[in-house]
């Protein structure tokens, strides 16, 4: 049986949740939506909450709310998954990098600190898009400073993030940021198949999200422009997009969200036995604490090489590992765009070195077991 770096937990109360709306009146724009974001509003202490078709959509339209358009700036990780810089370009924007902390993963505080003192003041960003990589927090306090400071806008990536805490309360309360987003993907904290879900506390923002996640469209009887018609009518006052998500997609987050605290609790005790286990061995295990959500465990070898043959050896007794992840501005159209390989040294340091473990609510302690057992070993004869 080959055992992947995560997976899904689905229940038969999961599917009996999926199949009732099957059973429904309503497959797409029903009660379930407005139910699953009141949940997520009530979990993370945020005013408002969206739902979209995935963090991807929910990334885009965060940048289309606080304004971000054609010329402006913005900064984030490199350390991530491309949809946290390509969101901004989405909007016309020009796309800049922070260097990561190598001991936390994320983008570095100090690092953007002195970057932003270096920078002209036409060249500032006018948001930063802040990754909260493997469920680990940002230095959120700081950063909010800074951004009084230099005056731009934050946007939490919380795609790995949901059920993570930092300073006692929830990611997604918005406190440090503007807006914050999460991911539903099946190897997330829960999962909605796809999709994802957008917190804020400003009305102002809050109304642009309801707008650009549904073509544009207001069918709010308060705002209309044209208050004389009565029957079905409504207004399209934005360009937006279809980034809504379906009543199938919400029941199933409705019901996954039942066993958050089950499955962040899980990871913590995985986490937990992977210190314990892999102590005294050459390699960089992650500082996450227990606010973390723990999305990943990601472990540092001595070099590429290294981290090369401990791949192969636990593909080779059907573990899979996963690298998370390849620098973004590394990539081919990051390239063409003008990036080059060694602009952020610490983000390419960490990617030759990295190898996520396997860690997911239904990964056996058995199994987990053999997975240390199989590294010690690889140890013993490298």
């Amino acid at each position: 049986m080959k055992i992947n770096y995560s997976k899904q937990n689905v229940t038969d109360n999961d599917i009996k949740s999926v199949v009732k709306v099957l059973k429904s009146n309503f497959l797409t724009q029903g009660p379930n939506i407005k139910l699953f974001e009141d949940k997520i509003k009530k979990i993370v202490h945020a005013k408002y909450a969206y739902a979209v078709n995935s963090a991807t959509s929910g990334l885009h339209v965060a940048c289309m709310s606080i304004g971000i358009a054609k010329n402006d700036i913005v900064w984030t990780s490199p350390n991530s998954f491309v949809a946290s810089s390509n969101c901004a370009l989405y909007c016309g924007a020009k796309i800049d990098f922070v260097d990561i902390d190598l001991k936390t993963y994320n983008l570095c505080s100090k690092k953007l600190e002195d970057k932003l003192k270096k920078t002209k003041k036409e060249n500032l960003p006018k948001a930063i898009v802040l990754v909260h990589f493997a469920g680990y927090t940002e230095d959120l306090e700081k950063i909010k400073k800074l951004s009084i400071k230099y005056r731009f806008k934050i946007i939490e990536d919380a795609s790995h993030a949901l059920g993570a805490k930092y300073k006692g309360g929830y990611i997604g309360n918005c406190k440090f940021s503007d807006v914050c987003v999460f991911s539903f993907h099946p190897v997330k904290s829960i999962t909605t198949g796809e999709g994802g879900m957008i917190t804020t506390n400003s009305k102002k923002i809050s109304s642009k999200l309801r707008l650009f996640r549904n073509h544009g469209i207001n069918k709010d009887k308060r705002f209309l422009l044209d208050k004389t018609k009565k029957i079905n009518h409504y207004e399209q006052v934005e360009l937006g997009f279809n980034y809504r998500m379906n009543d199938l997609e919400a029941a199933l987050g409705i019901s996954q969200l039942n066993r958050l605290k089950k499955f962040i609790n899980k990871r913590n005790d995985i986490a937990k036995y992977y210190d314990n286990q892999l102590a005294n061995l050459p390699i960089q295990k992650p500082v996450f604490t227990k606010n973390s959500s723990w999305h990943l465990y990601v472990i540092l070898l001595k070099n590429k090489d290294v981290r090369q043959k401990l791949f192969n050896f636990l593909k080779r007794k059907n573990i899979n590992c996963q690298i998370h992840y390849i620098p973004i501005h590394t990539h081919p159209f990051y390239k063409k765009i003008g990036f080059k390989k060694n602009d952020f040294p610490n983000a390419v340091e960490y990617y030759e070195k990295c190898l996520s473990l396997p860690i997911f609510f239904d990964l056996k302690h058995s199994i987990q077991k053999k997975i240390v057992k199989l590294i010690r070993k690889f140890f013993l004869n490298v």
